[in-house]
């Protein structure tokens, strides 16, 4: 049977209560779709990436310029190899800030990955001719306490960074900023053996402690560098 009509002959219309709070809420409101967990996730995401990018890069440049400034002043070829280590990993770090900058950084991430993938090859040889110079005898490194307590800094801070940087990249889904993660590791790796190679010195003796270490993180550092190339990274 049909219901009551209106003036004009037209029915009331009939409105479900339960879409009306949520009418009310978006009328005037003018903020349009309110985003969802997922986007708000990936938004943090972002930002902390970047923030972790950054101070990656301003740590790695303050640690060349103190490196860099030790060694040449102890004469030592360890130390200034050291900060040109750093010097290698803000270009890394770079290339991350570099694409996290963009509006969409999986646009940028197989560039960011190249260059990540040469610094890693550039990292093992650097690596490579400083264990060598160090084996025939031209890369004894002297005392410095300076570089010393630049090495121990660097063994606390970067395993942090490292960490979190890995963290935040494998949730966002970046290759890269895992990457990137992974060449801070093998740094602290760098920074371990440093010391234990000066200490092994020191204590009993043993001076090619230092750059036999070095050259097994080499071959760990033209892994990754292979992995970076193929973006073989996020599992790792």
């Amino acid at each position: 049977m049909p219901g009551p009509r209106r003036a004009g002959g037209r029915r009331p219309t009939v409105t479900d209560p339960a879409s009306v709070p949520a009418a009310r809420a978006g009328a005037g409101s003018g903020a349009g779709p309110v985003p969802g967990p997922d986007v708000r996730r990936r938004t943090v995401l972002h930002h902390r990436i970047r923030l972790l990018t950054a101070a990656t890069i301003a740590y790695n440049v303050v640690e060349a310029a103190v490196a860099l400034a030790a060694g040449t002043i102890a004469s030592s070829v360890a130390l200034i190899g050291f900060g040109l280590d750093s010097v290698i990993e803000v270009a890394s770090a770079a290339a991350v800030a570099w694409q996290f900058a963009g509006a969409d950084p999986a646009r940028r991430e197989r560039t960011a990955l190249r260059v990540i993938s040469w610094s890693f090859f550039a990292l093992a040889a650097y690596v490579t001719v400083e264990a060598l110079r160090a084996l025939l005898g031209g890369g004894e490194a002297e005392r410095s306490i300076v570089g010393l307590a630049l090495v121990a800094t660097s063994v606390v801070v970067m395993p942090v960074l490292s960490l979190a940087q890995r963290r935040a990249g494998r949730e966002f889904g970046s290759a890269s900023a895992v990457a990137d993660s992974k060449q801070t590791l093998l740094c602290t790796y760098l920074s371990i053996a440093v010391l234990a190679g000066l200490a092994l010195n020191a204590t009993l003796g043993w001076w090619w402690a230092d750059p036999v270490a070095a050259l097994v993180l080499a071959g760990l550092a033209i892994r990754e560098g292979r992995n970076a190339r193929r973006g073989d990274v996020c599992c790792g």
